[in-house]
């Protein structure tokens, strides 16, 4: 299959568990729920997307035939090759469409814990490392368990009480962005005083300038 990848960059993660983690994101062009282009959001299931996964010519990314070839790319985005546990966070718009287990054994050969953010609509492949599910409303979710769940909230059609008994180890709610952003991270923060097996995932990258 070919890999069509939007960017791959070397930063911080900024959310969830692993959030100060240094990490090689690569994102993956395409999207389940949203086709990213403006025209379409009004009619998309997820209408609250922050992220541009559209691919084109001028991408940071490209377009990979070999599982290997972005397996290398990525590995050449970690600096250092004696330091630290290389991380991998595969991302995108929806990383699912397209990570496969040939890709997760390319970057396990080379090091890395395979991360995947997913949107929780599609089965993951044999080998990931870690798993964070963020559900979208009017989404049917196929992945019930895994090592966080990150819901942005609040988020008309999904409730965090219908996802509270499923098997994650690690709960957290994400004030959705925009110009609520004020708002919604006090209602969040409410909730998870409430109801403590929530906790609070700030979008720290957004709030210290890094990418």
């Amino acid at each position: 299959m070919t890999y069509t990848v939007k960017e791959i960059f070397y930063t911080l993660q900024g959310e969830g568990v692993n959030s100060g983690r240094p990490a090689v994101f690569c994102r993956f062009a395409g999207c389940n729920l949203w086709s990213g282009l403006e025209r379409d959001r009004n009619t998309a299931i997820c209408r609250f997307c922050d992220t541009d996964f559209v691919w084109s010519e001028s991408a940071e990314g490209g377009k990979f035939i070999s599982p290997g070839d972005l397996a290398q790319m990525v590995a050449d985005k970690w600096p250092n090759k004696t330091e630290g546990k290389p991380l991998v966070v595969c991302t995108g718009g929806e990383p699912l469409l397209q990570l496969d287990s040939n890709l997760i054994c390319e970057f396990h050969d080379r090091g890395f814990e395979v991360a995947v953010e997913t949107n929780g609509t599609l089965e993951v492949p044999n080998g990931v490392d870690w798993i964070c599910v963020s559900p979208k409303a009017n989404a049917k979710l196929a992945l019930k368990g895994g090592d966080e769940i990150k819901l942005v909230f609040p988020q008309e059609g999904a409730p965090p009480e219908i996802y509270e008994n499923l098997a994650f180890r690690n709960f957290f709610l994400q004030p959705m962005d925009g110009l609520e952003r004020d708002n919604n991270t006090q209602l969040a923060i409410e909730y998870c005083k409430s109801h403590p097996k929530w906790r609070l995932s700030i979008q720290v990258h957004k709030i210290i300038g890094i990418r």
